[in-house]
């Protein structure tokens, strides 16, 4: 009897019900996790081989690759225990004593805290205490501490001793999925493990041999739709193949499959990419409302269509992309033959111009009307030269002009006289001749005026108005010049979201990467978008980053408030006033700015600034 017909009949036996798939396959050993985690199972083999067991570890990466999955085999590792094997080991091929209830997350011994909701220092103080106690029946007693990154502050400070030089029976395992919360100081206490994203191609493999364990008939194409759907997330990717399966009644087709997720036909954004490129607005514009029609999502097919364009774009310099299994023939047929035709700038401009467009259809009401505003944008842009196209006919214009100019004045009298030109360019012009401007020549708009020269020698003059001085450019390299631009401009609203909600991912010259806290309003980028244009004088895309980014600048202020208070209870006269004054607390460290100095004067040592920021004599502080 097989393991899935095992457990379906105990379920079955027991009332305990229908299992779901990411539950069933979870990984219980390191051969599991081999899937997507080749590097990571290396070093722990190597490290357990050599008896270099480490302290602490750091689990991270995004959510459904399996960080609190590895960390309970991490700690079944670590007990595993059996007749003939009393040693730390990573072939666990035989359960050994602890394991199912390690595994189930009941074990005495491998304590599991979410600190999403156990985030204070009174939470971490009752581990402090409970580490001194030796494990019940297994060889280390484990804590696992899951989205580690919700601490506080001053929880990740008391637990620094502690897991710095932890009793030898401990072991602590983490896991968090923003990595760039934790301090460094806890990172460096921990060895870490970065649990990469799982790629299409292993998902589809996965899901295949997993269909084929529970008898379930899916199509290939479904099954590519559903790891392209699950972004990396083995357990995102099985909840959706669970759906599937109850959407299709016990069968995954490819379309059921794709109007259960509200894609739309990845061949027909072939052929709506193909319009687009040919610069037919009716094409594309009748395709999409074909596919918005079918139940397609505007987003998902601006979406799918940047995709695409990635793997068009992709394939001009990796033909080898194409033998990814979770693409259709279509599009690998498809996508190699437009690498071939299409120009890397085309390319480029149509990928710039979704990144712009789909969070503007993502934050419009109307995105069905929003999403062809941008589909008319991208075929009437297949009409316009590349950037180097229109640089190389100006200056082939420009050389024609200069090979027509005379290099002697005309000799007779009549109305060849010649005429000293003055403009902002060095250069002398031709003589007058009613000669008609051609159309798509540039026309230079010159003024005549008085000649100052003497009426026995009759010059004309023609003067070009002078160019206006250009506005100097205001430069923006971070969210705080964005601030102080708003304060200047005295915009108090967008300032106001723009500290409360901004998290910067990248910034530079026209470009800005975000990501939003909660509660950020959905018009913010576009509105941002038209601000730092008015104020800078240049375009600006500002696009939404699936990145953590930094903290916002009020997140920022709140920690360096919050550093500057453990600073100073720290501090040996403010620490003598607290035990003084018993309920006495401090409620707010002003850091006093230094005092102008003279010339020559040196400062003295006690008065000098800390680069870590510690409270000196002179802070004023508030109890």
């Amino acid at each position: 009897m097989s393991d899935t017909e095992r457990q379906s009949k105990d379920a079955a036996s027991t009332g305990t019900g229908y299992r779901v798939l990411a539950r069933k396959y979870r990984p219980k050993d390191f051969t599991d996790l081999m899937v997507g985690q080749e590097p990571m199972v290396r070093t722990l083999t190597n490290a357990f081989e050599t008896g270099r067991i480490a302290q602490a570890y750091m689990l991270t990466g995004v959510r459904g690759v399996g960080k609190t999955t590895t960390a309970r085999i991490l700690a079944r590792a670590l007990n595993y225990k059996t007749a003939e094997i009393d040693k730390p080991t990573i072939d666990l091929r035989v359960p050994g004593e602890h394991c199912q209830a390690i595994m189930e997350g009941r074990h005495v011994d491998v304590i599991e805290m979410d600190a999403a909701s156990h985030t204070g220092i009174d939470d971490i103080r009752e581990i402090i205490e409970q580490v001194r106690y030796r494990p019940v029946s297994a060889r280390y007693k484990v804590y696992i501490i899951d989205e580690v990154h919700m601490l506080s502050t001053q929880a990740f400070n008391g637990l620094l001793k502690t897991l710095e030089e932890p009793p030898e029976h401990v072991k602590f395992i983490f896991a968090t999925t923003e990595i760039r919360k934790v301090p460094i100081t806890v990172l460096s206490r921990c060895q870490r493990f970065d649990l990469r994203r799982i790629s299409a191609s292993d998902l589809v493999g996965l899901f295949t041999t997993i269909a084929a364990k529970e008898g379930i008939e899916a199509e290939g194409d479904a099954l590519a739709m559903i790891a392209r759907a699950a972004e990396g997330s083995a357990r995102d990717g099985l909840s959706l193949l669970d759906q599937a399966i109850a959407h299709g009644a016990g069968a995954v087709q490819t379309e059921a499959v794709r109007g259960m997720l509200g894609l739309a036909d990845r061949a027909r954004i072939v052929d709506l990419f193909q319009h687009i490129v040919k610069g037919d607005v009716a094409g594309a514009l009748g395709e999409f409302q074909s596919q918005y029609e079918a139940g397609a999502n505007p987003v998902v097919v601006l979406t799918d269509l940047a995709d695409f364009t990635h793997l068009v774009t992709r394939l001009k310099y990796v033909p080898d992309a194409a033998n990814d299994p979770s693409l259709s023939e279509i599009e690998r047929t498809k996508a190699a033959e437009f690498a071939r035709g299409v120009a890397v700038t085309t390319l480029s401009r149509i990928w710039q111009m979704l990144l712009k467009g789909i969070p503007e259809t993502e934050g419009s009401s109307r995105t069905a009307g929003a999403a062809e505003m941008v589909l008319i944008r991208l075929a009437h842009a297949a009409h316009l030269p590349a950037p180097e196209d229109a640089a190389r006919r100006l200056a082939e214009f420009s050389g024609d002009n200069a090979g027509s100019r005379p290099s002697s004045p005309p000799s007779g009298g009549g109305g060849g006289t010649r005429v000293p030109y003055q403009s902002s360019v060095a250069a002398r012009a031709p003589d007058i001749a009613p000669s008609k401007p051609q159309p798509s020549a540039p026309v230079a708009m010159l003024r005549a005026v008085p000649s100052s020269q003497p009426e026995t020698m009759p010059v004309g003059r023609i003067e070009a108005k002078p160019a206006e001085a250009p506005k100097p450019l205001v430069k923006v390299n971070s969210v705080s010049d964005i601030v102080n631009l708003a304060t200047e401009k005295r915009d108090a609203k967008l300032k106001a979201m723009v500290r409360n909600f901004v998290r910067p991912v990248r910034i530079e010259p026209g470009r800005l990467d975000v990501s939003l806290t909660e509660g950020a309003p959905t018009t913010l980028l576009n509105e941002l978008a038209v601000k730092l244009k008015e104020w800078t004088g240049i375009h600006w895309i500002v696009s939404l980053s699936r990145d953590e980014g930094q903290p916002t600048l009020v997140e920022a202020e709140a920690r360096t408030r919050e550093q500057h208070v453990i600073d100073a209870r720290q501090d040996p006269d403010v620490a003598a006033i607290l035990a003084h004054f018993p309920g006495a607390k401090i409620i707010d460290v002003r850091v006093r700015a230094p005092e102008p100095e003279e010339e020559g004067e040196a400062k003295p040592p006690a008065a000098a600034e800390s680069e870590e920021g510690d409270i000196l004599p002179g802070d004023d502080i508030e109890f």
